[in-house]
């Protein structure tokens, strides 16, 4: 029988969060850990939410369970680009033998395949018009864990969004490798980095526009700094970063664009993955009118 005792300790360990937050994290994984998913009896899977295909679910060691309700702003919830990394990461390491299952729960249809459509995002994906997986499961109301590792009996290995927060991300490839790390590849030689300014506030500005905040980050160890990844709460903020080492003394810059899909005030977090101890939050906030 699988072991899924490990997980726990490992979300709480990254997740910053409050004592209450983290009851919530305890609850939710206590509840959701080892259960089965039930899947409807009829599903109809398409390309850009209008090509009905013939595509069953295979079996697999292991499946990704994507939901997404048509609740809040769903282009901040999708965050395509990252996914599409994330899959084409996941097939490099097992010759696709991950499936990734996408079901969307939205009577705008219209929104659904612009949004594939813009982000070129071919995947089959199920148009759950009747919330029958919500239904079946009654997942949380929070995004955060409206994503599932299943195992090969649809049993949840592993809650949480990898394209949200890095620790759930390296915790999905760990498990799906089976091994220490979720690569083939060395752990990176350790330094010290610190941003230049943390927190970036864009001001006010109208929902047209798009504002952009650049972060330094100083390489103040001994050995060469490296950012490998980055994650943002929001999908209306996308973050691109230098890909090249900086020696010590150097500076590496993370650059955020935000495109409001919504007025009002906001505060979002980009976390940046070095090869330091602890990883980078940075935040962008503002006002959209």
């Amino acid at each position: 029988m699988k072991r899924y005792f490990f997980i726990l300790p490992f979300l709480l360990l990254f997740l910053s969060c409050q004592e209450s937050d983290k009851q919530r994290i305890t609850r939710l994984v206590s509840e959701w850990q080892g259960k089965e998913i039930l899947f409807p009896d009829e599903m109809a899977f398409f390309r850009f939410a209008t090509d009905r295909v013939e595509w069953d679910i295979p079996e697999a060691d292991y499946k990704v369970l994507i939901y997404v309700d048509s609740l809040d702003c769903t282009s901040c919830k999708l965050q395509l680009v990252k996914w599409k990394e994330l899959m084409a990461q996941v097939d490099s390491i097992t010759e696709g033998n991950v499936p990734f299952l996408f079901f969307f729960q939205s009577s705008d249809q219209k929104e659904i395949r612009y949004l594939l459509k813009k982000d070129n995002f071919d995947y089959p994906v199920c148009m759950d018009r009747e919330d029958q997986m919500n239904k079946l499961n009654g997942f949380p109301s929070d995004i955060t864990f409206q994503t599932f590792l299943l195992d090969s009996d649809n049993r949840v290995v592993t809650i949480g969004n990898p394209v949200h927060n890095l620790a759930v991300k390296d915790l999905y490839l760990k498990q799906i490798t089976g091994t220490g790390t979720p690569s083939t590849t060395k752990q990176p030689i350790r330094t010290t980095a610190e941003a230049e300014q943390t927190k970036i506030n864009l001001g006010s500005f109208a929902k047209s526009e798009s504002k952009t905040a650049v972060f330094t980050l100083r390489n103040t160890g001994e050995k060469p700094l490296v950012i490998m990844d980055t994650a943002t709460t929001c999908g209306c903020a996308s973050a691109s970063f230098d890909r090249h080492p900086a020696q010590p003394g150097e500076t590496l810059q993370v650059k955020v664009v935000y495109t409001p899909k919504d007025t009002g005030f906001f505060s979002e977090t980009i976390t940046v993955k070095c090869n330091t101890e602890k990883w980078i939050k940075l935040t962008i906030s503002g006002e959209v009118f």
